[in-house]
């Protein structure tokens, strides 16, 4: 378990300092949640009950997606022990490309969510199944299927989780990365606003992408074993 405790972090880290990216994304559907909602007694409760549903299915949509995509890597390594070296070598080159968009320097590791497209044009129909979101029942459904949507901040993360070859650290890694996404989305609170300054600081920006850097770095294999011996 100790050796989880960085990819958590890191995972927690890019989660926390890209969101900016998923505000554009998914910050439109999160703030008109409470659209469909009569202004009255008890309207916050609802308002919030909706905004955590939509949130938890999202989040659960990613650990699935992360689950998915680990058990391609474990395969990978199974079928070729070689593709270990390979994958981690993948994982380390993402974490840098990671690291790099974290701290505003180069962004290019987005355009990878033009591979999601044509999944997101199936997808996308079913939304409509929930509108208006005036109840929990529907912001679940609707946050879990939200989480598919073409997003390069998922992919690269979902890369770097596939190329982990097991499939509960995966799932555990998109899992802690939705959870570094949700002070963003809930752009209410103390919390929230803290974390908003946080995002807007160069220095932080600049030291979380460099941190990411340094740890894929660490992570490529020639490296590590470099240290090790």
């Amino acid at each position: 378990m100790p050796e989880l405790i960085p990819l958590l972090g890191a995972a927690l880290l890019i989660g926390l300092l890209g969101s900016t990216h998923c505000l554009g994304m998914c910050g439109g559907i999160a703030s008109s949640l409470s659209l469909a909602l009569p202004v009255g007694p008890g309207y916050r409760w609802r308002q919030a009950q909706l905004l955590v549903g939509y949130n938890v299915g999202r989040i659960l949509s990613y650990s699935v997606i992360g689950l998915l995509a680990g058990l391609v890597g474990a395969t990978l390594v199974e079928i070729a022990p070689a593709a270990g070296m390979v994958l981690r070598t993948l994982a380390g080159v993402l974490l840098i490309l990671l690291g790099l968009a974290v701290a505003q320097w180069w962004s290019g590791v987005m355009q990878i969510e033009r591979i999601g497209a044509p999944v997101w044009q199936r997808l996308s129909p079913l939304t409509q199944r929930f509108m208006p979101v005036d109840r929990l029942s529907r912001a679940l459904p609707l946050g879990f299927i939200w989480g598919w949507l073409p997003c390069g901040l998922v992919y690269s993360t979902l890369a770097w989780a596939l190329a982990q070859g097991n499939a509960p650290t995966s799932a555990l890694i998109m899992f802690t990365f939705g959870l570094g996404t949700l002070p963003a989305m809930v752009a209410t609170g103390l919390l929230a606003r803290q974390v908003m300054r946080l995002r807007e600081s160069r220095l932080f920006r600049s030291l979380a992408g460099i941190g990411l850097i340094l740890f894929g770095i660490w992570t490529l294999p020639f490296v590590h074993q470099h240290f090790m011996h």
